[in-house]
């Protein structure tokens, strides 16, 4: 029996290819994800009371700064209905509930009503897996929230070979902080130098794991800009190097 019990996997550019969708909605002839955002909230302001675009525009970058400013220091992931606020606070503007509500959804919604793509033969790896690991999802939310996550993971039939999730929106904090990997550990009942993580940044997904006891994986297949400067125990760049990189560590 190997030394690894359980690994946890990031979602973003690791199960999931981030911002696949835009081409996606390119086709559509859809607005790209970052003009849509300012333009539902401008449109639900302006609705009710007349206002530039580009002042919300304007508006919307500060509150993203904002946004990124305490991702990144304080390893907090504001829900999409708080950065909001933020926003509106900054224009000195206020909607009513149910606008306000709509365009929250509207946000949280995008990424599940034009999804972005599994990442190539994830699927069936990840089912051979969790006949021998507990597997847990530890993953940043960023704009969609952990409900919203969910159901992408699902709609790709990528949920069911995992026991748990840790998204940032849920635990209250985003990785490298450890409170998101401790909720992985409570929640596959094992000790955190027992779990091996897979994700593709440096930072967050092998040096913050590392830190931790954890052992970890730099997986390259959509991102591989840290590859260069890793210190991960193996560097995977597709899902099919993943088992026999996973085999070498346990041994």
């Amino acid at each position: 029996m190997g030394i690894i019990k359980a690994i946890t996997f990031d979602l973003w550019d690791t199960l999931v290819v981030d911002d696949s969708d835009e081409a996606k909605r390119a086709e559509r002839s859809l607005r790209s994800k970052f003009d849509e955002r300012r333009h539902l909230l401008w449109e639900a302001l302006n609705a009710a009371e007349p206002i530039d675009l580009e002042t919300v525009h304007l508006a919307y970058n500060v509150g993203d700064a904002a946004f990124n400013k305490t991702w990144k220091e304080h390893h907090i992931t504001w829900p999409i209905a708080e950065r909001l606020r933020v926003i509106l606070k900054g224009l000195g503007r206020e909607l009513p509930p149910d606008a306000f509500d709509a365009v929250v959804r509207a946000h949280e919604e995008m990424e599940v009503d034009i999804p972005p793509d599994a990442m190539p033969g994830a699927a069936p790896v990840l089912e051979r897996l969790a006949k021998r690991y507990k597997l847990c999802i530890v993953s940043d939310a960023i704009v969609s929230p952990g409900t919203c996550l969910r159901r992408l993971l699902e709609n790709h039939g990528l949920a069911k070979p995992f026991s748990g999730v840790a998204f940032s929106d849920e635990v209250g904090h985003s990785k490298p902080h450890r409170s998101m990997f401790d909720s992985a550990a409570g929640q596959l009942g094992v000790e955190i130098d027992e779990m091996l993580h897979v994700g593709d940044r440096d930072h967050n997904d092998v040096k913050g794991p590392q830190r931790l006891g954890m052992k970890a994986i730099l997986f390259t297949a959509s991102r591989d800009v840290d590859k260069a400067n890793t210190t991960a125990e193996a560097v995977c760049e597709s899902f099919d190097e993943l088992e026999a990189a996973i085999e070498r560590l346990d041994a």
